[in-house]
């Protein structure tokens, strides 16, 4: 079967046999009450009041949202506002940390009866996509539409990041345990385990663990960038195509992240809800870098010193990879429970931007055959129906465009503007 279009990126894998370090818990942490796709939830604390770890701080009515949880155990300092990278305003809890880690009476392993109870069980964990999207779990499977293929995002293609493939090293039991309690609650007759080509000793150990389960096949994906994506690897694993306005589970799969897997097998067997982020630390003024372990809440600052980067020197914080990563305004900002990495940055090359040359390299490599040229000259123009015609709305900003790009135009970010423009239904 062909694989869809994309582009090679040196992946700089450098903290790939790193083992994950777990960093120390901090004297305050700043946890908001947004850090999923929808609603925001409201603070279930107030000031002064002692709260422990695994214990629910947040949550909402709204169905498309997920509960928010401590990590650590302490007194509630304040409850402020937060603009996060995005603008979105929420409110943030901050609390002073006592260093006894003091469990919550909360946790427990959930009693999980039938799909019901394990949706709920799964909302109440606070699980989402871990990958970096941060779509909430629960929603994610229980789709109206009937499943029949799971598939396990275990790609990674961005550079510097390695965090997942730190959870497929140190936790593959988990994983496939993950899996198969995943297809069992939801009644799912097959799963992918979808590896790209450049973590050969992964593959080798989950082919070896999956040797006698027919029901969960381990795919071997060429290392191409934006392997990870969606919709990618939803038709390079199993030729089925999402088209626009449409969702995986319009088309029989759903689409897990490997450490989103891993972590709900665990909240099964413990109760102890989304409260840490394992997140990969690189980049040219990181001296140590590092996958590190950290609660939710942590400020990226107290991570950088600990991986021993030089702050001051910083002109350019990521959060997440190079591609689709957020460039973050604010060192001071905390962890959250989309934090796959952090790159910092002491110099990098500023690309002048000059005329489309209409070379077709954007063409070439946008996996979904999008037209990014068209499209940035549409935009100009605020011509709506004819980025209608373009399918601007199936861009997943994926970047492949911009990179490759020789006048170096900002054609992924033109495509986000873009689709603005195009009214929601």
């Amino acid at each position: 079967m062909k694989k869809l279009n994309g582009i090679k990126l040196k992946h700089r894998k450098n903290t790939e046999n790193s083992v994950t370090v777990q960093f120390p818990v901090p004297e305050t942490v700043h946890i908001p009450m947004s850090m999923t796709m929808g609603a925001p939830c409201q603070p279930l604390v107030k000031v002064g009041e002692d709260v422990h770890v695994g214990q629910k701080i947040g949550d909402t009515d709204a169905a498309f949202s997920a509960p928010v949880h401590s990590g650590v155990s302490g007194k509630v300092k304040s409850i402020t506002d937060y603009r996060n990278a995005m603008g979105v305003v929420c409110k943030m809890v901050e609390i002073e940390c006592d260093g006894l880690q003091t469990v919550s009476d909360e946790v427990k392993p959930p009693v999980v009866t039938d799909k019901e109870s394990f949706i709920k069980a799964v909302r109440d964990s606070g699980a989402c996509g871990l990958g970096g999207a941060g779509f909430p779990t629960h929603i994610k499977l229980n789709p109206k539409n009937e499943i029949d293929t799971l598939i396990i995002n275990a790609a990674e293609c961005e550079p510097y990041i390695t965090a997942d493939y730190r959870e497929m090293m140190e936790n593959p039991q988990d994983i496939i345990k993950g899996i198969n309690m995943v297809k069992n609650q939801l009644g799912i007759k097959y799963a992918k385990l979808a590896i790209e080509s450049n973590k050969p000793e992964a593959i080798k150990n989950f082919s070896e663990m999956a040797n006698n389960d027919d029901s969960i096949d381990i795919i071997t994906l060429p290392s191409a960038y934006p392997q990870g994506a969606e919709k990618v690897i939803i038709y390079n694993s199993t030729g089925r195509i999402v088209n626009e306005g449409s969702l995986p589970a319009d088309v029989g799969v759903i689409v897990m992240n490997v450490s989103t897997v891993a972590f709900l097998y665990r909240y099964m067997q413990t109760g102890m809800p989304l409260v840490t982020r394992r997140l990969t630390v690189d980049g040219n003024a990181v001296r140590e870098p590092q996958n590190v372990s950290a609660v939710i809440g942590t400020s990226f600052r107290d991570i950088l010193e600990f991986c021993k980067a030089d702050v001051e020197s910083i002109i350019k914080l990521i959060a997440g990879g190079p591609m689709m990563g957020m460039s973050i305004p604010d060192i001071d900002m905390p962890v959250v429970k989309t934090s796959n990495a952090l790159l910092a940055f002491n110099h990098y090359d500023e690309r002048q931007t000059s005329s489309c040359i209409r070379c077709g390299r954007c063409v070439r490599v946008c996996p979904l055959g999008l037209m990014p040229a068209d499209i940035d000259r549409a935009y100009k123009i605020k011509d709506i129906e004819e980025l209608k015609k373009l399918k601007v709305m199936l861009c997943m900003n994926c970047g492949s465009c911009t990179y490759v790009c020789p006048a170096n135009r900002k054609l992924a970010e033109t495509n986000q503007l873009a689709k603005a423009l195009i009214p929601r239904k």
